[in-house]
């Protein structure tokens, strides 16, 4: 019996090896089609881009190392200079879907509201939207001549103006979309976070006579801290990265493309319609770097304001 019983306890941890074993192949089975295909898809790309800033192309395929040359003629260039400010000016700017997002969620998270479903669904609308659509409509509202804003202002006395033809007015026309957008997407996202919030924390905040006013404060907005913060994460990648609606919206024949673009319409400018694919590329890896950087920003200082308890 001694001899079975040490046998036994031997067999075990054999037995436990295996059985993790197993468990560690399956693992790693299920994840290999989304590892795959981020590899092939996202990593792959990202070290060609890396690769190709370092090399120039010629109009019939071929590649020269050039070095750091690309980058230095970027340090250099003015354009990048003014594509980077309008790039963050966008970013910064799309921040403001947070507060407008938190405060349409909350009107829509009002016990006894009517016809909250159509509200919603009116809401998300955009975000289901096609680019291109979303541009034509937005360019007819925005038309100087016979454009509804126009329109409207003309009926209490204001005369209207080319919105995204003056240079002066065309970014931030944009980026009115750009907000607007983005509105249904991140209501649902803060819908979401009201809804995880415990009923009974307001319950007790009004039985010791705290108003609305003050439960938003100091309930709401705290518990809301992780959304804020994941919004913000993404809304500040969305902004760096536009470029559907400023290319669609403006046009290369606009008045405005000249002094409106964006390190992503710079990038465009420079691979696909000067054929400087190296430059390109570059422009892409700072891109790149400035969106990790940012990101690497964020994260370190959401531990002194976001609450997760």
């Amino acid at each position: 019996m001694e001899r079975a019983a040490v046998e036994g306890a031997a067999a075990r941890p054999a037995t436990r090896t295996r059985l993790r074993d197993r468990e560690w192949f399956w693992g790693y089975l299920m994840i290999a089609p989304l590892t795959l295909g981020l590899g092939v898809f996202y990593l792959w790309p990202v070290l060609q881009s890396v690769y190709y800033s370092f090399t120039e192309w010629t109009l019939f395929g071929d590649s020269s190392w050039v070095g750091l040359d690309n980058y230095a003629t970027l340090l250099r260039d003015p354009e990048v200079g003014k594509a980077l400010w309008n790039t963050f000016l966008v970013a910064a700017f799309g921040l403001l879907v947070i507060p407008v997002s938190i405060a349409v969620a909350a009107l829509l998270n009002t016990r006894g509201l009517r016809l909250v479903s159509f509200y919603r669904t009116l809401y998300f609308l955009p975000v289901v939207t096609m680019p291109a659509a979303v541009a034509l409509i937005w360019r007819w509202l925005y038309n100087g001549e016979y454009g509804l804003i126009n329109y409207l202002l003309s009926l209490v006395g204001v005369t209207g103006r080319s919105w995204i033809s003056d240079p002066s007015t065309a970014l931030y026309a944009v980026m009115v979309v750009f907000v607007w957008t983005y509105l249904g997407y991140f209501t649902v996202i803060f819908m979401a976070g009201l809804q995880g919030i415990p009923g009974h924390l307001y319950e007790a905040a009004a039985i010791d006579g705290a108003g609305r006013f003050r439960q938003f404060f100091r309930i709401t907005l705290p518990l809301l801290t992780p959304t804020v913060f994941f919004s913000g994460v993404l809304m500040v990648m969305y902004g760096l990265q536009m470029f559907d609606l400023l290319y669609l919206m403006f046009g290369k024949n606009s008045p405005a493309w000249a002094d409106n673009k964006t390190i992503v319409l710079l990038f465009y400018n420079k691979a696909f319609e000067e054929g400087a694919k190296g430059y390109g590329a570059a422009i892409a890896v700072v891109l790149m770097a400035i969106t990790l950087a940012i990101t690497a920003v964020q994260f370190r200082l959401q531990r002194r304001w976001v609450h997760y308890a």
